[in-house]
């Protein structure tokens, strides 16, 4: 892989510290539980098809008392696209070369009370420079005040960037995290956002500001629930519906499929499964 420049550098350093801040509040919470549970990070490297090193990320699994399952990794990866895979990617048609540097995280919690979430942001370099991203929450039992505190967070994050972001990110989110086999959707939403190119500072601004209003906005979410009780009816309920969650990631997610396509960590790559399901 290529040495980084200033803006792959910038966009890797603000990821890694953003997993490094999230872990910490998400560990924070489990103490709070009176757990002691941590993350454990297993770094991994990728070989280019080329044959040449292409980089490579780490996996941040967490299983604790409230976080039943939580990955947050971090990647930074470079190199060829294989075959056609290229003509699918923004500015790659032409010349297969690329670079990715972001940050994804899926949190699948122990009390069906409690949201599960999906975030990700993402910087990736072809003949293009372009941000994408985005966060949807993912509740079982949804509570409109959870959901109405979770799109605030994001609509003020865009709202400081451009008023007409967040209508149509909610709505590109509304369309992606959409389970068209089923017909339904996969969570409440939230916001959605990709091949935001041009401006590098702004967009990089734009995808900071949605990190930023993730972190300060799933951990209340997640502590006014956490402590709720719950039926045995309620986490059926919790685990048929993660049933659907895996069913989109395997089939539909694009991030799923990226990450196969350029050879990346398969452990990685899956973490978003749930560590239960149920299917009726």
């Amino acid at each position: 892989m290529q040495p980084l420049d200033p803006q792959q550098t910038a966009a890797r350093t603000w990821f890694e510290s953003l997993r490094d801040r999230i872990c910490s509040a998400f560990e924070a919470i489990e103490r709070d539980a009176g757990s002691d549970a941590s993350f454990e990070y297993t770094p991994w490297d990728r070989i280019d098809p080329s044959g040449e090193p292409g980089g490579g990320g780490v996996r941040g699994v967490m299983k604790g008392k409230v976080f039943e399952k939580v990955g947050v990794n971090v990647s930074t990866v470079g190199g060829t696209f294989e075959g056609d895979f290229a003509k699918s990617i923004h500015g790659a048609d032409s010349d297969p070369r690329f670079f990715a540097t972001g940050i994804s995280l899926v949190a699948h919690m122990t009390n069906p009370h409690v949201p599960a979430v999906h975030m990700n942001t993402r910087f990736l370099v072809t003949t293009k420079r372009w941000f994408g991203g985005g966060g949807d929450l993912n509740p079982p039992l949804p509570y409109a005040e959870d959901t109405e505190d979770f799109h605030g967070a994001m609509q003020a994050a865009c709202d400081a960037h451009d008023p007409s972001y967040y209508p149509r990110f909610k709505q590109w989110a509304e369309e992606y995290f959409w389970i068209p086999h089923r017909g339904v959707a996969r969570g409440v939403g939230g916001i959605f956002y990709d091949h935001m190119d041009g401006d590098f500072d702004a967009n990089f601004a734009l995808t900071q500001s949605v990190g930023e209003a993730f972190l300060d906005s799933y951990p209340r979410i997640v502590r006014r629930r956490m402590d709720m009780p719950w039926t045995a009816e309620e986490e059926a309920v919790m685990l048929e519906w993660r049933g659907r969650y895996a069913e989109f990631n395997l089939v539909h997610d694009r991030g799923t499929l990226f990450g196969l396509k350029t050879g990346g960590n398969i452990e990685a790559i899956l973490m978003s499964l749930p560590p239960r399901a149920t299917w009726s």
